[in-house]
């Protein structure tokens, strides 16, 4: 797909950019990963149909849509753009499995604690990290996605950031427990290329993430999914 004149990257963070791009450029679009080419992860790590998935930063991906043809019963989408919340809500407005609302992942009380099995994002969290106050952002974010989750859910990031920018951040977010994965970044049609290793098998993982540059080798081209649990608070 081609999207015109790049903007900086800093305008991935801030809403009026994705206003702007839905506006301009309705149609769909899949960040990263289709779909098809995740199945096999999210099948599992969330293995019942009937668990309630959160699909943050949606945008007009049809990544839900294809949630729901798999079976998926109850798969909420959030994003902080009006314009695409109200195309999505019109397209999908006969899908009572599809559900789109917006909102500020950074702030989602609309939804109770523990409201959610599994939480997916593709890109969400590289786009907060692009704007301003990235950290303290993503901070924000992440407490939020853990507030939501049930304990032992689960929070699926999928995104660009090798664990030497993206652990740290998780770790000192919230109480994870967190398995890393890799996938091949799309070949010239679209599709995931000869995989890496098995998508359902996870990397070795140690404190500071330099054990996966000896499994992977410098500069992969993959992208890096980061599958962390939420751990239950233990009790005093």
């Amino acid at each position: 797909m081609t999207l015109g004149t790049p903007p900086s990257s800093q305008a991935y963070g801030e809403p009026w950019y994705w206003d702007n791009r839905y506006a301009h450029e309705p149609a769909p679009f899949d960040w990263y990963q289709k779909y098809s080419a995740l199945a096999p992860l999210i099948r599992f790590y969330v293995p019942h149909r009937h668990q309630r998935v959160l699909v943050v930063g949606c945008g007009n991906s049809v990544f839900s849509e294809e949630m729901v043809n798999d079976g998926y019963e109850d798969v909420v989408n959030v994003d902080i753009s009006n314009v695409v919340i109200e195309a999505m809500q019109a397209k999908y407005s006969n899908r009572q499995q599809l559900k789109y609302i917006k909102l500020d992942v950074r702030d989602m009380s609309p939804f109770q604690a523990g409201s959610f099995d599994a939480v997916i994002d593709k890109g969400t969290l590289d786009s907060i990290l692009c704007g301003n106050n990235s950290r303290q952002n993503a901070a924000q974010m992440l407490d939020e996605v853990s507030r939501v989750l049930k304990d032992k859910g689960v929070y699926i990031l999928i995104t660009y950031g090798s664990p030497v920018y993206r652990l740290s951040l998780l770790k000192d977010s919230c109480a994870w427990s967190i398995k890393l994965h890799v996938i091949a970044k799309f070949g010239p049609e679209g599709s995931s290329e000869q995989p890496v290793r098995g998508l359902t098998d996870p990397i070795p993982l140690d404190e500071s993430g330099s054990s996966v540059e000896d499994v992977l080798g410098k500069n992969p081209e993959v992208h890096y999914i980061y599958v962390c649990t939420k751990e239950p608070k233990a009790k005093e």
